[in-house]
């Protein structure tokens, strides 16, 4: 594709991503409203052949900063998000929700990823940008009071392909540091940048992945997407065709340049040695109405089958993609709420050993770390119906059960 091509790939994503922030403008005001980042810093990126920044935003529990954790020197597990838009629209602050959702109910710190976006930075600077953030996490983490062996990833869409596809690429990058301390000094590896460049790599501490909860994840990019829109039960519902030319002629780049089997791009269809690094515990929720459910329901049945890895498969029935992130400045539905609560639950679990309040009390006084449980696998279909029958708050005590959605 010739340069004038890109350019006006360019300035159509960034008309989208302008009125993109608008919509997700609209998504924040809706009561209770969205918050703000804690607090945020800028990194720089070290794997990605382009250099450049890479914003990381914080949101953290109340206790955070309090004189008793100060006292103890309490750590608090870490989910790592990354936000969707196809790699080319979005922000890290579009998932607010989600990150007070995980702060709330999960009793841990979220780090959500401002990556670069195609088309100025295609396949694979998103995914290096991802690895980058949790290196420079593990490495600060004394300072962040976060846990490096309570690591989860967390994304929606796009962002869902990078909660797989980021600890597949870290994983290779802590073997090549593994390579480079057995062989005694600094070693070059080959980047995985199309361009083939090579960056010197430096061995630090090493930290745990123990869990993911993706959204509604693309993980097949060799399914072209005719192939992924015959599987959708709802032809009404698909994702419109402007929106995935953009996205795949910004991200997949240059064109027939991109290895679509590659593991950091269909994390799916990844080989055997690479799924057996994912972490054990998997929360995944898929969308009835969606041109991506069918590979992730096929990614299911290999984790489960083929790995034995706990997966806790939810598909909600009646909905589209991207169904949590409507516009609406007015109601923040609150069977969404409920969703993004039970999810996190099942990251509570695997940090603190059990959902209940206790089960953080003890894991603080005895300084516990790494993971302290694991899900129970199990598939579930979720009604999403239209009538306003949960009665889920934001604010409420973390016990306190949902209306509508009994335990």
């Amino acid at each position: 594709m010739g340069q004038s091509k890109r350019w006006a790939l360019k300035a159509q994503a960034v008309m989208w991503r302008n009125l993109m922030d608008i919509g997700m403008h609209l998504h924040m005001l809706a009561p209770p409203p969205a918050p703000a980042p804690s607090f945020s810093t800028t990194i720089s990126s070290k794997l990605a052949s382009k250099s450049g920044k890479i914003p990381l935003h914080f949101y953290v529990p109340e206790s955070y900063n309090s004189d008793e954790t100060k006292q103890s020197k309490r750590i608090y597990p870490v989910v790592i998000n990354f936000h969707g838009g196809g790699f080319t629209i979005g922000r890290a602050t579009d998932d607010a929700r989600w990150a007070r959702a995980v702060v709330h109910y999960a009793d841990a710190v979220v780090v959500s990823v401002d990556y670069r976006l195609a088309p100025e930075h295609p396949f694979p600077t998103a995914i290096e940008d991802g690895v980058d953030a949790t290196l420079y996490l593990v490495e600060h983490a004394d300072e962040l009071k976060i846990d490096p062996h309570r690591i989860a990833y967390s994304g929606f869409s796009a962002g869902g392909n990078m909660s797989f596809s980021v600890p597949i690429r870290l994983a290779e990058e802590y073997r090549t540091r593994k390579m480079q301390r057995e062989a005694g000094g600094s070693a070059i590896a080959p980047s995985s940048s199309n361009a083939g460049s090579a960056t010197t790599y430096t061995a630090t501490q090493e930290g745990t992945v123990i869990a993911i909860s993706s959204w509604y994840p693309s993980i097949d990019y060799t399914n072209t997407r005719d192939e992924r829109r015959k599987t959708n039960v709802r032809t009404d519902k698909e994702l419109p065709k402007f929106f995935t030319n953009l996205f795949d002629a910004s991200y997949l780049y240059p064109v027939n340049g991109v290895d679509l089997k590659s593991p950091w791009l269909s994390p799916g269809i990844a080989p055997s040695e690479m799924i057996k690094d994912l972490p054990e515990n998997i929360v995944l929720y898929t969308c009835e109405w969606d041109e991506l459910c069918a590979e992730a329901d096929r990614f299911h049945h290999r984790l489960v089958n083929d790995f034995g890895k706990k997966v806790v498969y939810k598909k909600v029935i009646g909905v589209a993609h991207a169904f949590d992130k409507t516009p609406n400045p007015l109601h923040w539905d609150p069977k969404i709420e409920t969703m993004y609560r039970d999810a996190c639950r099942e990251l509570r679990t695997v940090f603190y050993g059990s959902s209940t309040d206790s089960a953080i009390e003890e894991a603080v006084a005895e300084g516990k770390e790494g993971q302290q449980a694991s899900v129970t696998t199990r598939i579930e279909d979720i009604k999403f119906p239209s009538s306003q029958d949960s009665l889920a708050t934001v604010g409420s005590q973390y016990q306190q059960p949902v209306a509508g959605n009994s335990e």
